[in-house]
């Protein structure tokens, strides 16, 4: 893998981004306006928001960038952009990680503004640091931006790509913590559940609002940021240069 190829993939691919308002304006305010509807569901019932808002922070990103991530990605190999870069020397790992680093870039814009918004516009209580906030949500979205590389380089259309939300995405929706505290989960479901990466960033951002320090915080965000790095690579090694 080169830096410099992998710079200029970001540098382009965020180019491209600029131009497309829609996917913009999906990446950086669906989730703040989502999160607030949720909020505004239960205005009447303060502990509600209080108890679950931290998961669904953690959940609404993770969705977002992995139907953008999937689906750009996917356009890319199915328009032949991919098989006329793999005529120079760029590599797969180059694109991959070019396109990791500029969707990481978005997430990172989305996380930060849908942290402020459920915090201060919102009213979602955190005791610990407001940082660690937006970080667990930062390295949620960027699960979410590798999941859906991964998923791209199996697809074969748009269409199949948002079919792999079943089977990457609703069953960690289901088990990750959100609709059901784990511990109260059939023991083997809950030890699928601890496999499944999205447990671990709703772990961590329960953690963060509770005031929790040390390991409670940096033990699930570890293991998040392992699972983001693995999809990445087995999406480097995994993806075809043209969708047949």
């Amino acid at each position: 893998m080169n830096a410099g190829r992998t710079l200029a993939t970001a540098g382009r691919v965020l180019r491209q981004l600029g131009h497309d308002h829609r996917s913009v304006a999906l990446m950086l305010v669906a989730p703040s306006l989502l999160v607030g509807l949720f909020a505004w569901i239960f205005v009447d019932q303060d502990q509600v928001f209080q108890t679950i808002g931290p998961a669904i922070l953690a959940l609404f990103p993770f969705i977002v960038m992995f139907l953008i991530t999937s689906i750009t990605t996917l356009r890319e190999r199915r328009s032949g952009t991919l098989e006329r870069l793999m005529t120079t020397p760029l590599g797969k790992a180059d694109f991959i990680a070019g396109y990791a680093l500029a969707f990481g870039a978005a997430a990172v814009a989305q996380a930060l503004i849908t942290v402020g918004f459920a915090v201060w516009v919102c009213g979602l209580g955190v005791d610990g640091p407001l940082w660690q906030l937006g970080l667990v949500a930062v390295t949620d979205a960027v699960l979410g931006t590798a999941l859906g590389l991964l998923a791209s380089a199996f697809a074969r259309t748009e269409f199949q790509a948002v079919q792999f939300m079943p089977v990457l995405v609703f069953p960690q929706i289901l088990l990750g913590g959100i609709l059901m505290p784990r511990d109260r989960m059939p023991e083997v479901l809950e030890a699928i559940s601890d496999w499944l990466p999205l447990s671990h960033a709703v772990d961590a951002v329960n953690a963060v609002t509770a005031g929790d320090e040390g390991w409670d915080v940096s033990g699930p965000l570890l293991i998040v940021a392992a699972f983001a790095l693995g999809a990445i690579v087995l999406a480097s090694l995994t993806l075809r240069r043209r969708t047949p």
